[in-house]
């Protein structure tokens, strides 16, 4: 796929950027760098590789789920300035 003037004129437009005139002919090049490169990257096979949510064997070390503080609500709910079944009041912000 190649790239030309008026395709990266439109690209700048829809991309609500203010390209000279004399760049264009670098955007282009770029552009087309690009997506010969993703081009390459899709001919390769990867049938035999299974899909990964990170790169890296690493597993999360997690911590005991222990009750580490006694519940405190109801001396944070006293000092609120307006409270009602168990919840905070705040003023309304969206109409």
């Amino acid at each position: 796929m190649s790239l030309d003037k008026s395709d990266v004129e439109k690209i700048a437009h829809l991309a609500r950027l203010a390209i000279d005139e004399s760049t264009i002919p670098d955007y282009a090049r770029d552009l087309n760098n690009i997506l010969n490169l993703v081009e390459q990257m899709s001919a390769v096979d990867t049938d035999a590789v299974s899909p990964m949510a990170h790169p890296l064997d690493a597993h999360q070390r997690l911590r005991e789920d222990v009750v580490s503080e006694t519940d405190q609500r109801e001396l944070f709910q006293s000092i609120a300035p307006k409270t009602e079944a168990g919840v905070y009041l705040v003023p309304q912000v969206i109409e």
